[in-house]
């Protein structure tokens, strides 16, 4: 069975394509019916902000301390240690994406811009439920994991190539 999951879903920038908020609710939901979804059963909340890179470089700069934009930050909700109060939805966290980062790779890489931002936004989910890529073996398995979702979506292996994984670490960039 299935978990729900509600999505807030902002678009606080423009230029964003008018067909970027059903990208993301497709994305969302194939990761989450894939991966997310089995969790106990429990339904969950997600929050994901379509915005620019300079709220991005602000973000990236006091999580991370990285002073630059990137394509997409994940900043889980979760402490995977303390169990949620009962009947409480499971809190994911939250993805943030930025417009002009994601719109120059998708460029840079040859790739439609609804391929590339339907990548990051399940990057940026698989973290929010608990894969990494920091260690090798762990970025094995989650790139196997985007390439299967995203194969099951009609989308190509994104690491084709020599691209390299999104950027996100916890409080992260994908």
């Amino acid at each position: 069975m299935t978990a729900e999951l509600e999505m807030d879903l902002v678009c606080e920038a423009d230029g964003w394509p008018a067909d970027a908020e059903a990208v993301v609710e497709r994305a969302v939901m194939a990761a989450w019916q894939a991966e997310g979804g089995a969790d106990e059963g429990r339904e969950a909340e997600l929050s994901l902000v379509l915005s620019d890179d300079a709220s991005v470089q602000e973000l990236n700069r006091e999580w991370r301390g990285k002073d630059k934009p990137t394509n997409v930050l994940s900043f889980p909700a979760d402490d995977e240690d303390e169990a949620p109060l009962p009947g409480m939805p499971r809190m994911l966290g939250d993805i943030v994406l930025a417009l002009e980062t994601v719109s120059r790779e998708a460029r840079e890489q040859n790739k439609s811009f609804d391929h590339h931002l339907t990548h990051l936004v399940i990057h940026g989910l698989l973290h929010l439920i608990g894969y990494d890529h920091i260690e090798d073996d762990e970025a094995e398995i989650m790139e196997a994991l985007e390439i299967k979702l995203l194969a099951g979506m009609g989308i190509s292996n994104p690491y084709e190539g020599g691209y390299q994984a999104p950027d996100a670490e916890f409080g992260q960039t994908g």
